[in-house]
C-alpha cells in the first residue's frame, strides 16, 4: 500500500496503525542487503503507531500522514537518534534537537522506520560516497546479475521507496538528489521551490542550493507528504512566508488551457535514444490531457552545470568549517599534535574522497585571485540561467524534460570518472539553481527492464502545476512495475 492507502485504512479502521508499522519494520530488518538503512528504529515506529491508535480510539482528529512509516534521510537531525550525513566524522552523533521538517512530519502522524543512507554530505550521484558502504538498486538489468545504482545522494531513500520497505521516505535535492534517484528506481520525488521547507535542521551541503522533499509512489502521495513538510520555519532565514495550499486536494490531471515548454538545449549529442522516445511519448500524453505543446529556450543551460559545479563546492567548503574535531563528532588527536595538526588529522579521517575533492575545488575558487574569475562569473551565469526560466514561462506554465540522460548503471562503472558522474545531474541542475519546484515522475521501462523517468519543472510557488502535469503523464504512463525481489 502507498501512503494514501495506508493514511485512509488506519483511520477507517480496516487496520491498526501497529500492525502498519509491525510489517513495515519487519521489512526493513529482511532487506540489510539493500543497505539502505544506516540505523534501524523500530521503537520510533512503533510509539508513532500506538500513538495514532490511541487517538482514533479517543475520537481524535488525526494528521495528514497518520499511521503513515517513513524512511528519514540520514541528513535531518532527529532527536536522540545517530544523524551523520553518512559520514566517518559525524558517526555517533545524536542531537538533542530535532530538524524543523522532520519534526512537522511527527506531529503529522508519521513514525519513523529509521535513517536513510546516503552519499556522504550529499555529495554524490550514485550513493557510493557513503561512510557506511553502498546502497544497492532494488532494480536488476534483465539477464544480469549487476548490482546497479539507486542514484544519489537519496539512494537510500529512493532503493527503499521502490523496494516496498517503506510507502515514502524524505529526501533532499541540491542539484537533483531527489529527481534523479527516483527517476532511476522507478518512483516519484519532487523538489519544492527554495524556502517552501525549512533547512533548519538539515546539515548543509550548499545552503543556497538545499531543498527537502518527498519521495513516494504516486504523485497524490507526494501531494499529501509536501504539505505536511512544508511552512514558515522563523529559525531558516531563507524560509518562504506563505501559506501551504492542499496540494492534494487540488489534484486536477485535465490540463485544458496550460501549455507545456520543451526545453531545445536538452536535447543533448548522445542522447540515449530510449530517452529521448520517452519524452516524446511524455508530450503525446500532456497533449491527450489538453495541454498544448510548445518549443521554447533555455539559451543558457549548457553553463548551468560547470556553474553549479563551482557555486555548490564553493558553498559546502564554507558549511563544512565547522567539522573540525572541536565541538562534536570526530576527534583525530595524534600524539603530541597542536591545534591545527588536530583539525588536519580529523578532517582527512573523517572526510571522505568525493567530499575532500569538493572541498579543494570550494576552496579553490573562493580564494585570493580566483574568486571574480570562478565564483563571481558562477552566479552571474546562474541569474542568467534564472532569467531563461522567466522568460520561457512567458510562453508556457510548466516545461517537460527527461529527468537523466541514461538508466541505472552498475556500481563501480563510473567510481574513477568525476566528470562523468557529474554528468548525471544535466538536466535537473537548471531548475536547482533557479530554484523551482520541479519532480520526476516514472514514465516507462527501457529494453534492459530499467525505469526512466520524466522531468517537470513549474514556475516559482507553483507546486500546484508541476503536481498536476505530473497526475497527467503518472495516469497515462500506467507505469506499475515494480522490481523482483532478489534480496
Amino acid at each position: 500500500m502507498g501512503l494514501k492507502a495506508i493514511r485512509d485504512g488506519v483511520a477507517a479502521g480496516d487496520f491498526t496503525a501497529r500492525e502498519v508499522a509491525e510489517v513495515h519494520n519487519d521489512a526493513v530488518a529482511a532487506a540489510a542487503e539493500l543497505n539502505a538503512f544506516i540505523v534501524n528504529t523500530p521503537d520510533h515506529a512503533l510509539a508513532a503507531a500506538d500513538k495514532v491508535d490511541a487517538d482514533r480510539a479517543a475520537g481524535k482528529e488525526l494528521g495528514p500522514m497518520a499511521g503513515v512509516p517513513i524512511g528519514m534521510k540520514d541528513l535531518f537531525a532527529t532527536k536522540g537518534v545517530q544523524s551523520a550525513a553518512a559520514s566517518h566524522i559525524l558517526e555517533g552523533f545524536k542531537p538533542p534537537y530535532e530538524s524543523t521538517v522532520s519534526q512537522k512530519l511527527w506531529d503529522a502522524g508519521a513514525g519513523m522506520l529509521g535513517k536513510l543512507n546516503m552519499d556522504q554530505f550529499a555529495m554524490g550521484s550514485s550513493n557510493e560516497t557513503s561512510y557506511f558502504g553502498n546502497v544497492a538498486s532494488p532494480w536488476k538489468r534483465q539477464g544480469s546479475n549487476a548490482t546497479l545504482t539507486p542514484g544519489g545522494s537519496s539512494g537510500g531513500s529512493s532503493a527503499a521507496v521502490a523496494a516496498r520497505l517503506c510507502p515514502a521516505a524524505t529526501g533532499t535535492d541540491t542539484g537533483g538528489s531527489i529527481r534523479q534517484p527516483a527517476a532511476i528506481t522507478g518512483i516519484t520525488g519532487i523538489k519544492p521551490t527554495y524556502g517552501r521547507c525549512s533547512r533548519w535542521g538539515i546539515v548543509a551541503f550548499a545552503s543556497s542550493l538545499d531543498q527537502a522533499g518527498p519521495m513516494a509512489r504516486s504523485v497524490e502521495d507526494c501531494a499529501i507528504m509536501l504539505g505536511a513538510m512544508a511552512g514558515f520555519d522563523p529559525k531558516d532565514s531563507t524560509s518562504i512566508d506563505a501559506p501551504v495550499p492542499d496540494w492534494a486536494g487540488l489534484l486536477d490531471a485535465d490540463l485544458a488551457g496550460k501549455t507545456v515548454g520543451i526545453p531545445r538545449e536538452y536535447r543533448v549529442d548522445g542522447m540515449d535514444a530510449e530517452i529521448e522516445a520517452s519524452w516524446e511519448e511524455g508530450k503525446q500524453w500532456l497533449r491527450d490531457a489538453g495541454a498544448k505543446v510548445v518549443d521554447v529556450s533555455l539559451p543558457h543551460t549548457k553553463y548551468a552545470l560547470p556553474a553549479y559545479y563551482i557555486i555548490a563546492p564553493a558553498e559546502a567548503s564554507s558549511n563544512l568549517a565547522r567539522y573540525d574535531g572541536v565541538r562534536y563528532g570526530l576527534r583525530d588527536l595524534p600524539e603530541g599534535a597542536g591545534l591545527q595538526d588536530m583539525y588536519a588529522a580529523t578532517r582527512s579521517a573523517g572526510f571522505g574522497d568525493e567530499v575532500k575533492r569538493r572541498i579543494l575545488i570550494g576552496t579553490y575558487v573562493l580564494s585570493a585571485g580566483f574568486y571574480d574569475a570562478y565564483y563571481t562569473q558562477a552566479q552571474k551565469v546562474r541569474t542568467l540561467v534564472q532569467k531563461d526560466f522567466m522568460d520561457a514561462f512567458e510562453q508556457c506554465d510548466v516545461i517537460l524534460a527527461p529527468t537523466t540522460p541514461t538508466a541505472a548503471f552498475a556500481l563501480g562503472e563510473k567510481t574513477d570518472d568525476p566528470l562523468s558522474m557529474y554528468l548525471n545531474d544535466v538536466f535537473s541542475v537548471p531548475a536547482s539553481l533557479a530554484g523551482l519546484p520541479a519532480m520526476s515522475v516514472p514514465a516507462t521501462l527501457n529494453s534492459d527492464g530499467l525505469p526512466l523517468g520524466l522531468q517537470l519543472v513549474g514556475k516559482p510557488m507553483d507546486e500546484q502545476g508541476v503536481l498536476n502535469a505530473g497526475l497527467a503523464i503518472e495516469q497515462r504512463a500506467g507505469f506499475t512495475a515494480q522490481p523482483e525481489k532478489w534480496w
